[in-house]
């Protein structure tokens, strides 16, 4: 499996009344991979994975990995407050067809870099599949990772050489990281706010949610051809979609609603408690994709 390219994060699809919506989950599935991705990744952040149970996200998994056949690799992530608990989910995703897992730093209340170092190289050695280590302090109580720590990481295992990085400004981190450790593969993420940026800077391509990601696949092949120009022509072209939709707070119900329009889930739906948004927002949505043409 190559672990490069443009990675989708996808939600997790609910019916209205807010139980798991499986056929919706399928169809998301199928209509990702037919936009060209390399790869799908759920349960991150924004697959509202902590608000599933442990057989919920089973049958998430499993029905990914389903729906995407043998030739589409599917990233699910597994961060768990602990390391045992995140070896379970770990190897529990890989029974079920994982190809990779995406492991953020447990919570800690002050950095601690050997802990840090020790967790990860635990979980490479419990099982046989890539781990993606991500770096975005938001999600984790604000921890950071230094460049020093993700270079010693990365070297530890071939496993543990893929890097999620978010940790702004993630351009200048990408060359700082790259020359610390040349062997780590450097995916963005950010909704793929800083993309282009990212990949001048040396990243191997992206891992994250945006509900047109065929976009972020031609900008990716653009760029890696050599053609530089035209793959930043396409990104200033969809960078205000790309801006509107990772607003704080309500970029999971934006996302939604435009998988929702494209026809890929049945309903915007959210797990509650969630941040709605209202019908000025959902207006500036539809001007915004009338001017580019996508309505």
């Amino acid at each position: 499996m190559s672990l490069i390219g443009v990675w989708n994060i996808t939600p997790t699809p609910f019916h209205e009344d807010g139980s798991l919506d499986i056929e919706s989950l399928k169809r998301l599935t199928v209509f990702t991979r037919e936009k060209g991705v390399n790869g799908m990744t759920i349960l991150g952040v924004l697959g509202e994975a902590d608000k599933l149970t442990e057989a919920e996200r089973d049958r998430v998994i499993a029905a990914t990995v389903e729906a995407a056949g043998p030739e589409f690799p599917i990233c699910v992530g597994a961060t768990h407050a602990g390391t045992d608990g995140c070896i379970a989910y770990c190897r529990r995703a890989r029974e079920l067809g994982a190809r990779a897992v995406m492991v953020a730093p447990p919570r800690m209340a002050r950095t601690n870099d050997a802990a840090l170092e020790r967790h990860y190289q635990a979980v490479a050695e419990a099982i046989d599949i890539p781990v993606v280590v991500q770096d975005f302090p938001p999600a984790v109580g604000g921890l950071l990772m230094g460049v020093d720590v993700i270079a010693r990481i990365g070297a530890a295992s071939p496993r543990l050489r893929y890097l999620k990085l978010e940790d702004e400004p993630s351009p200048m981190k990408v060359s700082q990281v790259r020359a610390a450790n040349p062997d780590i593969v450097i995916f963005g993420g950010l909704g793929g706010t800083m993309f282009l940026e990212e990949l001048r800077h040396g990243a191997h391509g992206t891992m994250t949610g945006f509900a047109y990601p065929e976009v972020l696949v031609d900008i990716h092949r653009r760029f890696t051809s050599g053609d530089v120009d035209g793959a930043t022509e396409v990104f200033y072209k969809y960078v205000p979609l790309i801006r509107f939709e990772n607003q704080p707070r309500i970029n999971l119900a934006i996302r939604k609603h435009i998988y929702h329009r494209r026809g890929a889930i049945a309903s915007p739906r959210a797990r509650a408690p969630f941040a709605p948004v209202d019908a000025e927002t959902l207006a500036d949505l539809d001007d915004i994709l009338r001017r580019l043409d996508l309505h």
